[in-house]
């Protein structure tokens, strides 16, 4: 039977989603499937080309005989390329995009930059013949053709830089000389080094000589018992801060070296210091490469050049990274997997860490996770079975996890203290200064200015039908981000009746300048988005407070994504609570998360640590288990939440986001096709809830809007964005409305 493929060519325009049809021949029948690179006739001229194969039909939409032929499949990509654009249709449908956006996020290094030449001047002659042809120059007085002849005499090979600038040699004298066969110019194609790799390769290399803990051992060696019958499988290694996570990464990359495989290792963007990536360098020298923010475009496609080429095994950097062509890749592994920047902002929006167990089940890797405090799904999968946990509960340099006091803000109002630091904090960072250690004073802005709560009792105004705090708008109104829901900011507590209620007002800045009020003996950093807008801005402040040329860094969530300062015995949290009262579901958990994360800085040199919290809901339970840094604790009340409200991981839920400059259009758009949603969700018994604005309703002038489905099924959610998609296509008033979905 005759078989067709439809075919995708042009990648390089974001909007062409155009696809050609061409006839499978008999010979590659048995070859051809979905996510195959393949060699096809285009154009007038029928010169060949390559194209993706996105769907494989038994019945043609034009005439057989009018269809051109595909001429072979590119069988020597079959380990990368054809694996990711296969890869890339499953982003596709999974998270909703074209094929164009969903092929361009995987296949970056398919984006044009230009090519960076390494040229050199090579002798051709043997030194006899070199020598008798320089007597000649000599007495035929060409001085020119004499001096690079006798340059090539002492070094056969040389740079062409060198022999036009230095020895001052024109082009016209080379050919002349080329043409003669003394010489010839060569050159090829020279890759780009991220910045960071050259400092690293001037660096001594050093022997890893630390000794694994027991903890660390038997992990290691579950993985590799598992590494040939179980391809493909899940681990979890929850482990508290500080117990050696990383050495156990190492390991396992050597041992994916060692059996000829390669690796992908994803670490947070704020996490990429020279710190980190130095330990690496050391083990496995240049056979590494990173991907980071700050690399240009050139410089990007060169480090997927080079994994192309085979020329190095190990690639460090953030989410991109994932899609890293390597044509043997044994293990992927995700540090700090409970981060947020592991999804995309832009679409498809995906998740790196769902895609990368769809990357590992194409590829037959390992997957490796590992975090302090896991994402709740993460830690979910580990009990229904689909993935295996690791836990290691203590340090690996034998330090004993940091005491942690929780002080109410609510007694120190009482107490007739207005400062944003409690007297406990106060009192702890004089002692601390006095004994010449180190401070770390985070602010936990996350949401900070979008709800109002009581500093009197603590009340936050909640949306009562989402169970989330309410926004507040500049026109003075509170509204809910999921249903719409919206009532009158109060003047004063509704519970209470205190009139100390409004949005928490302090920012780094503000702290910077009391801090230097009340203890101008102490050396100070801050840390934020105005200090670090410099494109060495975070390594240079972590170097300085690592070098312990500061006594105090303060500043935001950058600041405990990881690091590792010895000298930190105290570390102060500021407002814990503002990240309660995000307008999210997820506000508890990544509440949790931050707490625990910041709390792990301290004492993790060979002095004890101690952490401050300062908060106005002391009670909750985000607050309570983060300061017993019992993520077990946290996890059961957390689910039973979930698994009341319906939330993920207990029930599937994806966001319709829409955009558009006119108002009018946005809302009407949104009630159409909210309408279509609910009367296609009636049918399997899904939830639409919304539209309602966007947390940011606004962003230079275009106007933002959301929907969300409720599923238990994540198959349901799929459908039921296909059929949206198919109803947006096909209804002109659409066409100015931007819409992309997201998993959540």
């Amino acid at each position: 039977m005759e078989r067709f493929a439809d075919v995708i060519i042009d990648i390089s325009h974001s909007k062409l989603d155009q696809t050609f049809q061409y006839r499978i021949p008999a010979q590659l029948c048995e070859q051809i499937e979905p996510g195959n690179v393949v060699e096809i006739p285009f154009g007038r001229g029928n010169r060949l080309t390559k194209g993706y194969v996105l769907r494989v039909v038994e019945h043609s939409a034009y005439p057989p005989e009018k269809l051109k032929e595909i001429v072979r499949v590119e069988t020597n990509l079959a380990g990368a390329e054809s694996k990711l654009t296969a890869l890339a249709l499953w982003m596709r449908d999974y998270y909703g995009s074209t094929t164009v956006q969903a092929l361009r996020t995987v296949l970056p290094f398919r984006q044009k930059a230009p090519q960076k030449k390494k040229k050199t001047v090579v002798l051709k002659l043997t030194q006899e013949e070199a020598v008798q042809k320089l007597a000649w120059y000599r007495e035929k007085h060409q001085t020119a053709r004499a001096r690079l002849l006798e340059a090539l005499i002492g070094q056969p090979v040389l740079a062409q830089e060198l022999v036009t600038g230095s020895l001052k040699i024109t082009l016209p004298v080379l050919r002349a000389m080329q043409e003669q066969g003394v010489l010839s110019c060569e050159e090829e194609q020279s890759y780009r080094t991220p910045l960071m790799i050259e400092q690293l390769v001037e660096e001594e290399k050093a022997a890893s000589a630390f000794e694994l803990t027991q903890e660390q051992q038997q992990i290691i060696a579950a993985v590799r018992s598992e590494w040939e019958e179980r391809r493909g499988k899940e681990y979890l290694i929850h482990g508290v801060t500080g117990s050696g996570k990383t050495a156990v990464y190492m390991e396992l990359i050597a041992e994916a070296l060692f059996r000829g495989q390669q690796a992908i290792l994803l670490i947070p963007e704020i996490s990429l210091t020279y710190q980190n990536v130095l330990r690496f360098y050391q083990r496995f020298g240049n056979r590494v490469s990173i991907l980071h923010s700050r690399l240009s475009a050139s410089e990007r496609y060169d480090q997927f050049e080079r994994a192309k080429a085979g020329e190095i095994d190990v690639m460090i950097g953030p989410r991109s990274a994932l899609f890293t062509p390597f044509q043997r890749l044994g293990i992927i592994i995700i540090d700090e997997e409970h981060e947020n920047s592991y999804k995309s902002e832009t679409v498809p929006r995906y998740d790196a860490r769902e895609t990368a167990r769809k990357r590992a089940q194409l590829e037959g890797a390992a997957l490796v996770l590992g975090s302090a405090t896991p994402d709740l799904e993460t830690y979910y999968r580990t009990q229904n079975g689909q993935s295996r946990l690791f836990t290691m509960n203590r340090r690996a340099a034998g330090g004993r996890l940091p005491a942690v006091l929780v002080t109410d803000m609510r007694e120190e109002l009482r107490a007739g203290n207005r400062s944003i630091l409690s007297r406990a904090l106060y009192e702890r960072i004089e002692d601390r200064l006095q004994k010449h250690q180190q401070i770390m004073l985070f602010l936990n802005r996350r949401g900070y200015a979008g709800f109002i709560s009581c500093r009197s009792c603590g009340h936050v105004i909640r949306c009562p039908h989402c169970d989330v705090s309410l926004s507040l708008h500049n026109h003075g109104r509170l509204i809910c981000h999921y249903c719409g829901y919206e009532e009158a900011a109060p003047a004063t507590c509704p519970v209470c009746g205190s009139p100390y209620i409004g949005g928490f007002k302090a920012g780094t800045q503000q702290i910077e300048t009391l801090i230097k009020k009340e203890f101008p003996q102490a050396r100070l950093l801050r840390m934020d988005a105005d200090t670090t807008r410099g494109k060495d801005g975070h390594a240079e402040i972590l170097r300085a407070f690592g070098a312990q040329e500061a006594d105090i860094l303060i500043g935001t969530q950058m600041i405990v994504k990881g690091h590792d300062f010895p000298g930190v015995t105290l570390v102060g949290i500021l407002a814990a609570d503002t990240s309660l009262n995000i307008s999210d579901y997820q506000a508890s958990e990544r509440t949790f998360q931050l707490l625990t994360q910041a709390a792990g800085r301290a004492g993790r040199g060979g002095q004890a640590g101690e952490v401050v919290i300062q908060t106005y809901t002391p009670q909750h339970y985000a607050i309570t288990s983060a300061a017993q840094q019992d993520y077990l604790l946290f996890y059961e009340q957390e689910m039973r939440y979930r698994e009341l409200s319906g939330y993920p991981p207990c029930g599937g839920m994806m966001a319709v986001h829409c955009a558009a400059e006119d108002q009018q259009k946005l809302e009407t758009a949104c009630g159409y096709l909210a309408g279509f949603l609910r009367q296609a969700a009636s049918r399997c018994q899904a939830v639409v809830i919304g539209p309602a604005d966007e947390a940011v309703a606004r962003i230079s002038d275009v106007y933002r809007k959301a929907l969300y489905i409720k599923h238990p099924k994540a198959k349901v959610l799929t459908s039921i964005k296909n059929i949206a998609e198919q109803y947006i296509e096909i209804n002109a008033g659409f066409q100015d409305i931007r819409i992309h979905f997201e998993r959540r």
